[in-house]
């Protein structure tokens, strides 16, 4: 998605104006993850298997933004809420890569792990995260007060437990009228909250553009 982003301004062009002008990228994840990728040689339900090949990535789609945007040679900050000591590898890890993180530390709970089993039809076991209170929702949304005309703000990712489907509408409406280019990705009510607000960019699943066009014209 970060190179597709920067398809859609010029990617050269645009790439010079980032690093002389200082714009500040933020991307946000919601619910960050630990993922636990791993092999089994003919797996078998029910039955004790045992991996052939194993790795542990920081995860989530605003995270993978910045991750795509550093190798780029953007700068960004990955914000989110973390929690636990997967949290704490979660920050960890990021920071070893040379990311740039302001994560809100939640103080129950601990941030998700996602089990991905490789080779048994892309089989995935995804956690559910942290509960997050009203406390560090306040504390994630004022970080982004600094935002400013030019500045680009990523919202990647479904929006977990408890916090409302149109978070990410309540955020872009908080920026409403500063020149901030957003930048939307989310699918179902989520999405569809937050396109009154005109983000500069959207992605959404094939299917769901679909629906949503047959649905606008009736059909």
């Amino acid at each position: 998605m970060g190179r597709f982003f920067l398809c859609r301004m010029g990617e050269r062009e645009q790439t010079r104006r980032f690093r002389k002008e200082k714009i500040m990228i933020y991307t946000v994840t919601l619910n960050p993850s630990l993922d636990y990728l791993f092999t089994v040689e003919d797996f078998k339900l029910g039955m004790t298997n045992r991996t052939t090949s194993e790795e542990l990535l920081p995860g989530g789609k605003g995270i993978n933004v910045s991750i795509v945007l550093q190798r780029l040679g953007l700068s960004s900050t990955a914000l989110g809420f973390v929690a636990g000591f997967t949290g704490e590898e979660i920050r960890r890890r990021l920071d070893a890569m040379g990311l740039a993180t302001d994560f809100v530390s939640v103080p129950e709970g601990f941030s998700r792990i996602n089990c991905k089993l490789k080779n048994a039809e892309g089989t995935e076991i995804n956690g559910c995260g942290p509960s997050v209170g009203e406390k560090e929702v306040s504390a994630l949304v004022q970080k982004l007060d600094p935002l400013t005309r030019g500045d680009i703000l990523v919202l990647s990712g479904s929006i977990p437990k408890p916090l409302p489907a149109d978070f990410y509408a309540r955020i872009l409406a908080r920026l409403s009228g500063r020149g901030v280019l957003t930048v939307v990705d989310a699918t179902g009510a989520s999405l569809l909250a937050a396109l009154p607000y005109h983000p500069f960019l959207v992605k959404s699943p094939w299917a769901e553009r679909a629906r949503f066009c047959r649905r606008g014209t009736g059909a």
